[in-house]
């Protein structure tokens, strides 16, 4: 009996070590397998960008001598409007997205529909590559039709990806606007966007706007003057900053 119990015991110390030791081993594979599936996903990111276009692929003369020439840019408001609000954006930018799809719909109720602001959209595309990608479809369905750039800005900011990854690619630009832009003619705008069409429009604003001081998103000129980035501290929510400035010039 005793014996039975001695062989037991032993057998026992035996159990402690492998259990420690398979833990080790599937310790180990979950931190290969884990830093493997990241290494896939920053290749496949690297390959998306590729085909990214960058600044120093889109050539031409760019002459930001004028400022911001809002003709060129899309628009909502009346022409007549007093006070001229331009907002500097990047359709990546989640504190954009955060503007877009909530303080932006109160402002435009007070403030656009009023008649009392001209608003309007100068891309300012800093995040990233494909960034750069999502302006440019916008200028190609903004040259079509001021109504179908709005449709496109607000439902993509309704489905913005993550900051941190290339998501805006040609081949979802192309299947979204596709599905969610209406009143175009979709063979011109996907000629257009293949061929870069209005890419140089892209630079031109992006030029500008660093040229003006913009150095992030969303920024804001009313009636041209930079309202510049929120100063650390500040409390004033961005609704509360832009309002208070055009309040100003309504008052004028």
């Amino acid at each position: 009996m005793a014996r039975n119990q001695k062989r037991t015991s032993t057998n026992g110390k035996w159990f402690i070590p492998l259990f420690l030791g398979g833990l080790v081993v599937l310790l180990g594979v979950l931190i290969f397998l884990n830093r493997y599936t990241e290494s896939q996903d920053k290749q496949a990111q690297a390959d998306l960008l590729k085909d990214m276009p960058n600044w120093t692929q889109i050539r031409g003369d760019i002459d930001t001598s004028k400022g911001i020439e809002y003709d060129k840019q899309p628009s909502l408001g009346s022409p007549d409007a007093k006070v001229k609000v331009v907002e500097v954006a990047d359709f990546k930018c989640p504190a954009c997205m955060k503007w877009s799809t909530g303080d932006m719909k109160l402002f435009k109720e007070k403030y656009i529909d009023t008649g009392k602001v001209q608003f309007f959209f100068m891309n300012y595309p800093f995040i990233d590559r494909d960034s750069i990608l999502a302006a440019s479809a916008g200028e190609a369905l903004f040259h079509q039709s001021n109504e179908a750039f709005w449709q496109f800005a607000d439902k993509l900011y309704e489905q913005q990806g993550d900051e941190e990854t290339i998501w805006a690619t040609r081949d979802f630009l192309s299947d979204f606007v596709k599905k969610n832009v209406t009143g175009i003619d979709y063979d011109k705008f996907a000629e257009d966007f293949k061929n870069d069409t209005y890419m140089l429009d892209v630079k031109l604003d992006y030029k500008v706007g660093g040229s003006l001081g913009v150095n992030g998103t969303p920024q804001f000129f009313i009636n041209g003057v930079h309202q510049a980035a929120p100063q650390k501290g500040e409390t004033r929510t961005t609704y509360e900053r832009l309002t208070e400035a055009v309040e100003a010039e309504l008052a004028k």
